[in-house]
């Protein structure tokens, strides 16, 4: 009962700032915004448990961070199929990531465990239309895009992380594929279902990962694209996702 009541007094009262990961995932000296912390986490399909989907690939240790979700009817069937915010959380990235991304959307998440507020990013690929933009705030269950192929590059499927670090955005090549970095997402959203201390005004960090020098491709922020357009490969843009070196 006295820790039950601890615990409640520090969620009412521990300041924010003192607040969060405990490791080097956050990156010092960013700005900070305020979200609404999450009271759970739902499959990204077939809310709020994957109905009419299934995991065609999960995570593979140093090869394949995440997993892929497919329509039951398998190949293009679930071109254009929903795809949902996992949790209460802010967009951080919002647009067309090209090469082996396409349309990709970033959301920040936090949420009590283990005494302190915990942060993770969810991530959502190779979507064909993208519904939100960056800062904005969006709710557990709610329509962030929808199932693509990466311009014909693959077969519909939705690849979808979550990350303990928030410094890897979309230049996932330059740090380790390994679970120092990487939650398995099913296993994860199947443990933290219902959290504690959601739905309150917390802190998050903001710009925790370096954008490439020309992102400003079909999607700047704020913009919607036309996603039935194939991206223009111009400039020196690109997303290296294997060939940068470890940190």
């Amino acid at each position: 009962m006295m820790r039950r009541a601890i615990r409640l007094l520090l969620l009412l009262w521990l300041p924010l700032s003192a607040l969060g990961a405990s490791d080097d995932a956050v990156p010092e000296r960013v700005p900070y915004a305020t979200t609404r912390s999450a009271d759970g986490f739902d499959m990204p399909v077939g809310k709020p448990d994957a109905a009419g989907h299934y995991r065609s690939r999960g995570l593979i240790v140093g090869r394949h961070m995440g997993d892929d979700w497919n329509g039951n009817g398998m190949g293009n069937s679930d071109l254009g199929a929903p795809v949902y915010s996992t949790a209460h959380g802010l967009v951080v990235f919002a647009r067309n990531a090209r090469m082996g991304w396409g349309n990709t959307v970033i959301i920040r998440h936090v949420y009590w465990k283990g005494m302190k507020w915990n942060y993770v990013d969810s991530f959502y690929t190779h979507m064909h239309q993208v519904f939100v933009r960056e800062g904005q705030q969006v709710r557990r269950g709610q329509l962030v895009g929808s199932i693509g192929t990466n311009f014909g590059m693959y077969t519909a499927h939705l690849h979808f992380e979550i990350r303990k670090n928030l410094r890897i955005g979309i230049n996932q090549g330059s740090y380790r594929k390994d679970l120092s970095n990487y939650h398995r997402p099913y296993d994860f959203i199947l443990g933290h279902r219902t959290v504690s201390g959601g739905n309150r005004p917390v802190k998050v960090p903001k710009d925790t990962f370096r954008l490439q020098s020309r992102t400003v491709n079909e999607m700047r922020p704020g913009r919607i694209p036309d996603n039935n357009k194939a991206p223009k490969r111009k400039g020196d843009f690109k997303v290296n996702r294997f060939g940068e070196p470890l940190r």
